[in-house]
Formats: structure tokens, sequence, C-alpha cells
């Protein structure tokens, strides 16, 4: 329920209150009267109350199953198309060069406390990005992706894929976390979505009223923070995407029953796991049931007895 109240309602009642109010005012008729705008009657504010929910959960219903799509265009997937393919080119080349002015500054030198602070925190920025050549066109496509390809690789697995798997297999607290920091995510997209639809309503409607054209301007401004509250909650959920892969990587070998590898056979066991997920040959390692873990459990205590 919190996260349908935060990540799907709240984004779009804000943007029907705000069409209300345009429609209220007169914004597209004419002169704005603003006055307009709150009813006087109670049962009538009841009614502008009641519509605003109503629409907020219909359109919240018939936007939910776009969620993932709403978050990968704002990511920088734009290939489909042969003009934004050539801006996601264009703004991929920006990115790789602020990420190479962050390597600069991150390993030059630099003398006094004041360089050690600016090298500190251009490596922590240098952190949230991919490598340079899978960089991303958008800040936020860059936070998400630099988990997606370095989580699970640090230890032999292919993230894209073996994610779905290990997930089910944290903790409650972990999970828990986890799942606050994507409805953040989730809830930032689409405030960004509600206020940028929302300033282009605006726009259309109060073209003729230079005076209320900071109503667009505020929104904007808005709209750009909600999307930097969207990079940084990224970051947080990749960071925590490789706190997964530290602590429950084995936890996914006990869930597909083979057994726990040594330090040094560690990356070929989980190497061939990846190749699995993705439809490749069986890895070359036996089962270990539960049960035969057990019984060589209780055999080992006999032996030490």
């Amino acid at each position: 329920m919190r996260r349908v109240l935060s990540v799907h309602f709240a984004p779009c009642a804000l943007f029907v209150a705000g069409v209300l109010a345009l429609v209220r005012a007169g914004s597209f008729s004419g002169r704005s009267d603003w006055g307009d705008v709150w009813p006087d009657r109670p049962e009538a504010a009841l009614g502008v109350i009641l519509t605003v929910i109503v629409c907020a959960v219909f359109l919240g219903l018939l936007a939910q199953p776009f969620q993932v799509r709403a978050v990968r265009v704002l990511e920088g997937y734009w290939d489909r198309w042969f003009v934004t393919a050539r801006l996601a080119e264009l703004l991929s080349r920006v990115q790789r060069r602020r990420q190479q002015a962050l390597r600069r500054r991150a390993y030059g030198k630099g003398g006094g406390g004041a360089g050690k602070r600016v090298r500190a925190e251009a490596r922590r920025r240098l952190a949230a990005y991919p490598p340079a050549d899978v960089v991303m066109p958008t800040a936020l496509g860059n936070a998400l992706r630099a988990g997606e390809l370095s989580a699970g690789e640090r230890y032999g697995l292919t993230t894209l894929t073996s994610w779905p798997r290990i997930f089910l297999q944290v903790s409650d607290r972990m999970s828990e976390v986890l799942r606050s920091t994507r409805n953040a995510l989730d809830t930032a997209v689409n405030l960004c979505w509600a206020l940028l639809a929302l300033v282009g309503t605006g726009g259309y409607a109060l073209y003729d009223e230079p005076a209320l054209w900071w109503w667009c301007g505020t929104g904007l401004v808005l709209a750009g923070g909600a999307y930097k509250g969207a990079v940084t909650a990224a970051q947080t959920y990749s960071g925590l995407m490789h706190v997964v892969y530290d602590l429950h990587r084995f936890d996914l070998l006990d869930a597909l029953h083979y057994p726990l590898p040594t330090r040094a056979d560690e990356e070929d066991t989980f190497a061939g796991i990846s190749a699995l997920f993705a439809g490749a040959e069986r890895p070359d390692l036996p089962y270990a049931h539960l049960v035969d873990r057990d019984s060589d459990a209780q055999s080992c205590e006999g032996e030490s007895a």
C-alpha cells in the first residue's frame, strides 16, 4: 500500500490537481482567474477532492504497467528512433568527457587538505560511472548501469541475469532496504514525469499570459530536483546491489543445490552459473542437496566424537 501511494498515486494526484486548477481558472479558454480555483461551498470542494482522487487512481492504474519503461527512458535507452539515437550518442560523449575530467581530478596531483578532499569527492563521483565503452547518456542511466555491470562481476556472476535470482535469497532486513530504496527511485522518476507533463500542459494553457510563465519555470525546477533525487536513489541502489552479492552470493548456490567453492574456484564456479542463466550448458558441478550436507555434518560429528 505504501508503494502504491508514494510511487503511483501521489505523482498522478499532483498532475491531476495541477490540470484541474488550470481548468477551473479558465486558463485554456482565456485569462486565468485563480480566485475560481478553490470552490466556495464545502460540497463543491468535496467534489473537487473526489475528482482528484478518482482521476489519480485511474491514471495510476493505467501507468503502473509502464513503470519500468518510465525509468528506462530517463536512463537514456533511446535507440529505437533515429533522432533520439543520435541525441543519445551526443549526450554519451558529453558523459565520457565528464568521466575523463573526474578521472584526471581524482588521480591528479594536488597539495594540502583541500586537494585531498577534491580528489576524494572526484573518486566518489567517478564510482557512479560504468566503464567508458558503455557509458549512458544520462546521469540516472550511468548510476544504475554502474551497479548492473559490476555488482556480481567481481565474483564471476553476470549481474543482469543473476540479480532476479539472488534478490530472492536476501535477508528480510536487506529486502526491506532494497524495496525502500527502489520505491524512492520510482517515486522520484514518476514525480519528474508528472511535473514535466504539468509543465507541458501549463505551457499550452498559459502561452498567452507571460505574467504566469513562472508556473512553467517552477515546474521545470521541481522536475530537475526530482530527477536529481532519482539519481541519488539510483546510486544508493547500485551500492546496495554490491552489498547483496558480498553477503548472499553463496545463498544463491545453496538455493541451486551446488556445492560451495573454495576461494581459488569461486570465480570459475560463478562463471559457470552465469552461463547456465544465459541459456548455455550446465556447469560441471555436482549437486549438493541439503540431506547430503546434513548427513556429512552428522558423520563428521560422529568421527569427532
